[in-house]
């Protein structure tokens, strides 16, 4: 039996003919037409006046919180059930976590957001403090985990009675958006002040590394740009104005990132099917489930989340489908249990434990056939039947 990936890139003819062009040209570095024309297809997918092309997610998020105004010091409110790069820019601004638990989305609680601003903080000089260390918390990130998409109505409201900016780390959900209530027909990434995407190698949509930045706010974008390209304020004499970083995409990635967005729709369509067929080739079995996408949303479904009974059960699953060569994997260990941030502000986390212990993500590639999972499916019963 052949090994079954849990996600890989799907990569075809249209990459090696923009990459090539790409090559031949001789623009491989920071500098080319692709990374241009990169920028202005995913603003024109999500919908967005401008998008600035970076070399990862994090770095994203990390020019992000910059161009947010949150500075050494402040606090910043952060999932704890996400993956560490979505917090770790947060310390690279010289700022601090306060870490919040999920709702059944797994994505941030809007009513424990509430309850904390309202109970544990105040309203001064038009900015939110928090009461206990008076330190100014000026934003939000949320992370919409695995396609899913967080209660962005709810989330906004608070946000704007608390006057928090909203940094949305949509890494996982290009191409999620709502298609119901307030926010009808908005992307992942756009509702917010700022929002990240990442084209790693296992997202639904690859340039082997790299990110991109979006919003509604040109001058949010201008300052990210320039910073992403070492904040020059004269290319001919090197004169900088602030310090810079080298994060600008190549445009060998931007060629790559370019004939994958193009097939991005088809790629959507693929791990919908599939996840609909796992659902039904696994609904006889009872100590099964999947955590549901929002029903009023269109998901990427860039990731399949299996719920399991207890996290023993979830090892011995993953022991079991990985000696058959299928790879699985749990979800990440919680952020404020990480050696890094043990002792930081964690707010009533309690949902998050059931979840962190108990989901097992299993093969999603948007290549992956129906075969493919079929033969997952028939694994998964005869463990959950021996």
């Amino acid at each position: 039996m052949s090994f079954i990936p849990l996600s890989v890139p799907n990569i075809g003819k249209k990459e090696l003919e923009y990459v090539t062009e790409a090559v031949s040209d001789g623009w491989v570095s920071s500098v080319g037409a692709f990374v241009n024309r990169f920028e202005e297809d995913m603003a024109a997918y999500v919908k967005t006046p401008g998008a600035v092309a970076c070399q990862s997610g994090t770095a994203g998020l990390h020019l992000s919180l910059i161009s947010l105004g949150v500075r050494q010091g402040d606090l910043v409110i952060v999932p704890t059930l996400t993956f560490i790069a979505a917090v770790n820019p947060v310390r690279y601004v010289g700022a601090k976590p306060i870490f919040m638990d999920c709702d059944d989305s797994l994505c941030i609680d809007p009513v424990k957001l509430r309850d904390f601003c309202e109970n544990h903080c105040y309203i001064k000089d038009n900015a939110l403090y928090h009461k206990d260390s008076n330190r100014r918390i000026p934003a939000l990130v949320i992370v919409h985990v695995f396609g899913n998409m967080s209660d962005m109505d709810s989330i906004m409201e608070v946000a704007r009675e608390f006057k928090l900016k909203v940094l949305e780390d949509a890494t996982e959900a290009l191409g999620t958006y709502y298609t119901d209530g307030k926010f009808k027909g908005k992307m992942a990434g756009t509702i917010g002040d700022i929002g990240v995407y990442s084209f790693n190698g296992n997202k639904i949509v690859t340039t082997g590394g790299g990110g991109m930045i979006v919003s509604d706010n040109l001058e949010h974008l201008r300052t990210a740009k320039y910073l992403s390209t070492q904040a020059k304020d004269d290319e001919l004499y090197f004169i900088h104005g602030e310090v810079g970083y080298n994060y600008r995409m190549t445009n060998l990635q931007a060629a790559l990132g370019v004939a994958q967005l193009e097939k991005l729709e088809s790629f959507i369509d693929t791990k919908t099917k599939n996840f609909h067929l796992y659902e039904s080739l696994l609904k006889n079995s009872p100590s099964i489930s999947f955590v549901q996408m929002r029903n009023d949303i269109r998901s990427n479904y860039w990731m399949y989340s299996m719920l399991l009974s207890s996290s023993d059960v979830r090892d011995s699953i993953l022991k079991f489908l990985k000696a058959e060569k299928i790879q699985t994997r749990p979800v990440w260990g919680l952020i404020h249990e990480q050696k890094p941030y043990i002792g930081e502000i964690a707010y009533k986390i309690e949902k998050a434990y059931f979840y962190g212990g108990n989901i097992l993500n299993i093969p999603c590639s948007s290549n992956l056939t129906e075969a493919e999972v079929g033969q997952v499916a028939r694994y998964i019963t005869m463990f959950i039947n021996k």
